[in-house]
């Protein structure tokens, strides 16, 4: 049975953010963070943000700020994405 890479998030008073499961770190700057995970792009936004820790290793990363939202992004493959609709009268 193939295992799986952990994937976690925590986030502790918006203010610190303790993770696992990081692939690369795609960009970064002061306002927004954007990383390629075993789950998917994640893109990360706030305030003062800058990452703390990471270990490319163990997939761990940390990082400081003042946290606003957390977004997936998933990878489009055909008909994924679109719209019901679209799917239906295509």
């Amino acid at each position: 049975m193939e295992e799986k890479q952990r994937h976690s998030l925590a986030v502790y008073g918006r203010r610190q953010l303790v993770m696992e499961g990081v692939i690369q770190v795609d960009s970064f700057d002061e306002t927004e963070i954007v990383l390629e995970t075993n789950m998917g792009t994640l893109i990360l936004k706030g305030a003062g943000l800058h990452i703390t820790q990471l270990s490319k290793d163990t997939g761990g990363l940390t990082a400081e700020g003042t946290f606003d939202s957390f977004q997936y992004v998933e990878r489009k493959t055909k008909g994924v994405g679109k719209s019901i609709l679209k799917r239906m009268f295509k």
